[in-house]
């Protein structure tokens, strides 16, 4: 178990290097001035020449980089070419609207598309099946773009039910002390007792929520009834019904149970696919996240910042690999 951690953790290493080395060089292939950019608008060719030296720029691109692995083993992702910030401040200042965002399609993931997996598996080519495997196909198929103005334009244009976007409404903000205690909305205003900032914050998050938990909750619920379809037809499961057991204790308790492996993958996996699509919900909901600062970034030609974000969620997305392979390997006809 050991060597197969160790063994892991240095194939995440090396892709992890990878992103970063086609990160840098394809961002330094841009055609941009980033000394201009730093100098500013109005800058005269002393102050960018100035810019280029102070920013290494003026060195080799092997020595660039080279540089960056360092500042970067040391916690420094540079500095933003618009805001002159750490990118490291503001992602940590973006971080957690993401995060509630991902939070809330594992938690729909889970709760949601494992039952309606199981019910579809247990009620095979019946009607509850049928519907269930439309609804799975639907969340995947669609494009998230499309969902999110579609909910925009029931729901707010429509119906007047939900907010737009945006995390908080602009009367709450300026009525209301905002709590930042760890950056999360929903939990500091829960936390301090503000129940008008959390009902505001929770309404802001029903529809980008919805938006951005489709596709997990329709990738579960086709994946968990794939793996119940052959579970269910094994001799250990026709043995457990032929003793009397409740049907309840076997789809839950041996059915299921035997099934976790590859649903834990997809759901680990779908973590990562989350984090990289909330780009484009948050830049249709206007939401202060990740997918919003690289946006802007992306726009700007920030390379720092775009880097900073990349290598993120690089990070992120090989940190969740490695967990669904450890959770894979503690089963022993796995580890045989």
């Amino acid at each position: 178990m050991k060597n197969f951690i160790l063994k892991r953790l240095l194939l995440s290493i090396l892709v992890l290097f990878g992103v970063i080395l086609i990160t840098f060089i394809i961002t330094r292939a841009i055609p941009s001035d980033p000394a201009a950019q730093w100098a500013g608008p109005r800058a005269t060719a002393e102050q960018i020449k100035a810019a280029r030296v102070e920013l290494g720029l003026d060195k080799p691109l092997y020595v660039q980089f080279g540089k960056y692995i360092q500042n970067l083993l040391k916690g420094n992702l540079g500095y933003s070419l618009k805001t002159h910030q750490p990118v490291a401040t503001e992602l940590k200042a973006c971080v957690p609207a993401t995060v509630e965002l991902v939070l809330i399609s594992t938690i729909a993931a889970v709760f949601i598309g494992l039952p309606l997996g199981l019910i579809s598996a247990k009620r095979k080519d019946q009607w509850v099946d049928h519907l269930s495997r439309f609804f799975s196909v639907g969340a995947v198929s669609l494009p998230t773009f499309w969902v999110g103005i579609f909910l925009q334009l029931l729901f707010y244009s429509w119906l007047r039910l939900l907010p737009m976007g945006d995390q908080l409404s602009m009367n709450v903000r300026l009525m209301y002390e905002i709590p930042k205690i760890t950056g999360f909305i929903t939990l500091d205003s829960l936390i301090t007792g503000n129940m008008v900032v959390f009902k505001d914050a929770l309404l802001h998050l029903i529809l980008p929520g919805i938006t951005i938990a489709l596709y997990p909750i329709g990738l579960v619920a086709r994946m968990t009834r794939s793996a119940l379809l052959e579970i269910l037809n094994e001799d250990y499961i026709r043995a457990a019904r032929a003793y009397g057991l409740p049907e309840r204790i076997v789809l839950w308790l041996y059915a299921l149970k035997n099934s976790l492996g590859p649903t834990v993958t997809v759901v680990t996996l779908s973590i990562g696919y989350t984090l990289v699509n909330t780009f484009l919900v948050e830049s249709i909901f206007s939401w202060p996240g990740i997918g919003n600062y690289v946006a802007t970034a992306v726009v700007s030609l920030d390379y720092p910042a775009i880097l900073g974000v990349t290598i993120f969620s690089a990070i992120a997305y090989v940190v969740l690999n490695l967990i669904a392979d450890i959770i894979i390997a503690l089963d022993p006809r796995v580890r045989i």
